[in-house]
């Protein structure tokens, strides 16, 4: 495993963090014992970066069960709030605070070391950024919470975060990706003058750069222009016998120019996997092949919440 510093945060991440929505079971059945077990393999590899959220189901809860005091020492542990059902959202000081006293509740500790607002772009921005700014603030200030950030998917929304907020962090996802490089273009530039420590996540396009395509309960965001490039991707994948799953973390891990990306797994064999790809070589002629398949130049993005933000 590789460790890389996180903004200016003094912390290093492994570039490989853990997401959990594997164990909340938002990506298929997962029995307590496995979810369990997954954990427990996350930080045998070194793994020492996981990300939850109460949106996760029972995910806090099994983390919780899985991280005993002495896992607990080492680990960076990040959760969320904000978001709490596919359209119940609350941003509200009262809410957030409430939120994280569950989540310590569930976790099993007076502290997490990250705490970020989850998906901003289905809101007004303007409460974000002040209010619910603020209560993190406050929230910091008490030690509950050790960093603050945000999290979600436009770009519009994250150029505003990290430039009118003084956050420590920013998780954004499907913008390091063999589909779209934006995060690297856009982002980290800025956050890198700012300080921000950048988490890549969806390196698989929730899905599309798999050769399945996604099983994401809902329709796939995506516009068609994305959807098509991703089939030919997989397609020629196919043809030419690569993985293209591994090539897509090999891509965001070692090319996206972000410390760390979460990868929600819910197999052993896929965490193995995605383990490997920080320092196995690229294959660059089948990655070149690949990255000819983009979408053209602002055509690699999908809108999420509301327009304003996009």
């Amino acid at each position: 495993m590789k460790y890389r510093p996180l903004g200016k945060t003094g912390l290093e991440v492994s570039a490989v963090s853990f997401g959990t929505g594997s164990l909340g079971e938002l990506f298929g059945p997962l029995s307590e014992g496995d979810a369990l077990r997954l954990v427990d393999q996350a930080l045998d590899v070194g793994i020492n970066l996981i990300d939850t959220s109460p949106y996760y189901g029972s995910a806090e809860h099994r983390l919780g069960k899985a991280l005993t005091p002495s896992k607990r020492n080492g680990i960076i542990l990040a959760t969320k709030a904000g978001r709490y059902g596919f359209t119940e959202f609350d941003y509200s000081p009262a809410r957030i605070r409430h939120s994280l006293e569950d989540s310590l509740r569930l976790l099993g500790t007076d502290y997490v070391d990250i705490l970020q607002l989850h998906d901003i772009e289905f809101v007004p921005l303007a409460p974000v950024l002040t209010d619910s700014y603020a209560e993190l603030l406050r929230l910091k200030d008490e030690g509950k919470c050790r960093f603050i950030g945000m999290t979600g998917y436009p770009l519009r929304t994250f150029r505003r975060v990290i430039s009118e907020s003084e956050v420590d962090v920013v998780l954004t996802y499907a913008k390091g990706t063999l589909l779209d490089d934006s995060i690297g273009t856009e982002l980290v530039p800025l956050a890198a003058e700012r300080g921000v420590g950048l988490l890549n996540a969806a390196a698989v396009s929730l899905g599309l750069l798999t050769p399945g395509g996604s099983e994401i309960k809902i329709s796939h965001p995506a516009p068609p222009v994305v959807r098509s490039a991703a089939k030919a991707m997989v397609e020629l994948a196919g043809v030419r016998g690569i993985d293209i799953s591994f090539l897509a973390n090999q891509y965001a891990i070692q090319r996206s120019g972000t410390p760390t990306t979460v990868v929600g797994v819910g197999k052993p064999q896929h965490l193995e996997a995605a383990v490997r790809a920080v320092e196995t070589p690229i294959d660059e002629e089948a990655l070149n092949e690949i990255l000819a398949l983009r979408p053209p130049l602002g055509q690699r993005q999908w809108r999420m919440g509301l327009e304003e933000n996009n």
